[in-house]
């Protein structure tokens, strides 16, 4: 397979020239982008002069280049909009250490995807750029928030693209996309040095990728402990070569949703498929009812949401000097905002305490089982104009700025209802800090695709990578068909 480490194998050796891989993909980019709109910022004669001035670091991934998320992936000098009309124009002074550690690797960053503003929403259209397509059918979206850089790499035109995942924006494009999308350990990934928590260790970077290798040596490569940094993952599997690979494995599985709406057939489906095959495999596989508290813990989600927007205003207002208005946002970012302003310190702090005991029933539950796996989406790409909010609630988003707190707490419940009934089952990994994977399995009739998602104790992510390899060495990944078999 043509994945990340093929391309890094044909540079080292030099039978692939990285200037001259540049100017193809450069076209492929001129040639696919204006329906995909997968890159929102692309300037390749930047990176082919950093590459032929400093070379690429002598990493795994030598010489590859790979486009970096407009949200929280700075590259000095490259755009840093965060999807947003506030920072239409600007660029990045520094370099942050998740991107300075992809160099390391060998990478070379080029090019910026589509994110939808501060990267709220499980589809990419924000206002600035519009939507970015989906490459399986341009009718549909490739999810969100890193529905740019999932478009680029099922659209073959990158095998691996930066990502990040705050509420599931690794996993649901990858659901959508038909590819692999790993969110690792919380304090697993570099971090700063200009942020550190990262939505109170909920946020993560990482990347999209066609194959267990690339994840795999991506996520070991990049792992480690920053002195600074205020999440730090367990090490229970740190010496990872010498891990014990487990002969049979404890799965729970469940389809049912975490928040009471309705499961696709075709997500049931692939779930029984998975199970029927882990089966055959001779593992053991267990149906169990959702193992925490589901609606209290959403709301605990979007209070943190709004608790982070109102802080990051207070910062932007800083340093523009003014006061920020309902125009220099979108309408649902504004009621976000809104709500974080009348929080009470008390609220919040109670909402993270909830994580906590949820991350421990979980610790609990895998004490008895090696993995929980779940539909990572409870179906596939919603369409470009899938009406996600009705007409009263953004005439209530217009006004927020009127509403008490507990008005501003339904309506951003009620703001996120229909595409949370989309993708319910990934937010629970963010809160909790534990790994997940999204696994591309299954095909819908339709022809759209649909992954499964396979969750871990803190620091195990080796046995997300094994369950995953298995997958794929019995050819039971569906990838996007630039990646598949001839």
């Amino acid at each position: 397979m043509r994945d990340g480490l093929y391309y890094a194998t044909q540079f080292r050796e030099k039978k692939l020239s990285v200037t001259e891989w540049i100017d193809a993909q450069t076209q492929q980019v001129k040639k696919l982008n204006p329906e995909l709109n997968a890159f929102v910022d692309w300037d390749a004669e930047a990176a082919k002069k950093e590459y032929e001035a400093k070379g690429a670091e002598n990493g795994p991934f030598f010489g590859l280049p790979i486009p970096l998320k407009m949200l929280g992936q700075d590259k000095a000098g490259m755009k840093s909009t965060s999807g947003s009309r506030l920072f239409k124009e600007n660029r990045a002074t520094s370099t942050d250490n998740f991107v300075k550690g992809l160099e390391r690797l060998g990478f070379i960053p080029l090019g910026k995807t589509n994110a939808p503003e501060f990267g709220f929403k499980n589809i990419s259209d924000p206002t600035i750029y519009g939507p970015a397509r989906n490459p399986w059918n341009l009718d549909y979206s490739p999810g969100g928030s890193s529905g740019g850089a999932a478009a680029a790499v099922a659209s073959g035109l990158f095998p691996i693209a930066g990502a990040s995942d705050g509420g599931g924006s690794i996993r649901i494009p990858a659901s959508f996309s038909g590819l692999i999308g790993l969110k690792p350990t919380r304090g697993s990934m570099p971090v700063g040095p200009n942020g550190w928590r990262g939505w109170q260790g909920a946020s993560i970077n990482f990347a999209l990728t066609i194959s267990m290798r690339d994840t795999e040596t991506l996520f070991y490569h990049l792992r480690g402990t920053e002195q600074a940094a205020p999440y730090q993952a367990p090490k229970v599997e740190w010496a990872h070569r010498s891990a014990a690979k487990k002969k049979i494995l404890k799965i729970a599985f469940l389809t049912e949703s975490p928040v009471g709406t309705t499961v696709s057939a075709e997500a049931v489906k692939a779930i029984r498929d998975a199970t029927t095959f882990l089966e055959q495999q001779g593992h053991e596989v267990t149906e169990i009812p959702y193992p925490v508290n589901r609606r209290q813990l959403i709301e605990s989600y979007y209070l943190m949401n709004g608790a982070e927007t109102a802080a990051m205003f207070e910062e932007i207002q800083q340093g523009f000097k003014r006061t920020l208005i309902k125009s220099d946002m979108e309408l649902m970012t504004w009621g976000i905002y809104q709500y974080g302003l009348r929080l009470p310190a008390s609220q919040y702090t109670r909402s993270l305490q909830l994580w906590d005991q949820a991350a421990y029933k979980m610790e609990q539950l895998f004490e008895s089982y090696d993995l929980l796996l779940t539909p990572t989406t409870a179906d596939s790409a919603p369409k470009i104009e899938a009406e996600l909010q009705s007409d009263q609630i953004r005439k209530d988003l217009a006004q927020a700025e009127s509403l008490s707190v507990l008005q501003l707490q339904d309506l951003v419940y009620n703001m996120f209802e229909k595409s949370l009934a989309i993708t319910p089952f990934t937010q629970l990994a963010n809160l909790t800090g534990q790994p997940a994977i999204s696994l591309p399995t299954h095909v819908t009739e339709s022809g759209l695709p649909l992954g499964i998602q396979f969750m871990a104790s803190k620091g195990r992510e080796d046995l997300l990578f094994q369950v995953g390899k298995l997958f794929e060495q019995e050819e039971k990944f569906v990838l996007p068909k630039y990646y598949r078999k001839s």
